[in-house]
């Protein structure tokens, strides 16, 4: 069984057409959690506003987000700002 009708299209295909935009895409890689101390998400380093408010930002504004999105992901990445470092920086 095929999901093309008679005239060769191809339902699917229509229907995720739909969504396809010319619009910067979402760094989201599916790992929403946001660290608590930081409060930005682990998995794409947006904050939680910045995670509600995407899809109505401008091109422009998602693109300034993007390009400091590596820089904050150094930052949540050092040492010091793991879990595991600040338990061990508690326990003295």
């Amino acid at each position: 069984m095929t999901d093309r009708s008679d005239s060769g299209h191809d339902p699917r295909a229509e229907a995720a057409a739909v969504w396809r935009r010319a619009e910067i895409e979402s760094p989201c890689v599916n790992v929403c959690v946001l660290h608590p101390a930081a409060k930005i998400c682990v998995g794409c380093f947006r904050t939680g506003e910045e995670i509600a408010a995407w899809s109505r930002m401008t091109s422009e504004r998602r693109r300034e987000i993007m390009a400091g999105l590596a820089e904050r992901e150094r930052a949540l990445r050092a040492p010091g700002n793991r879990p595991s470092a600040r338990r061990r920086a508690r326990r003295g």
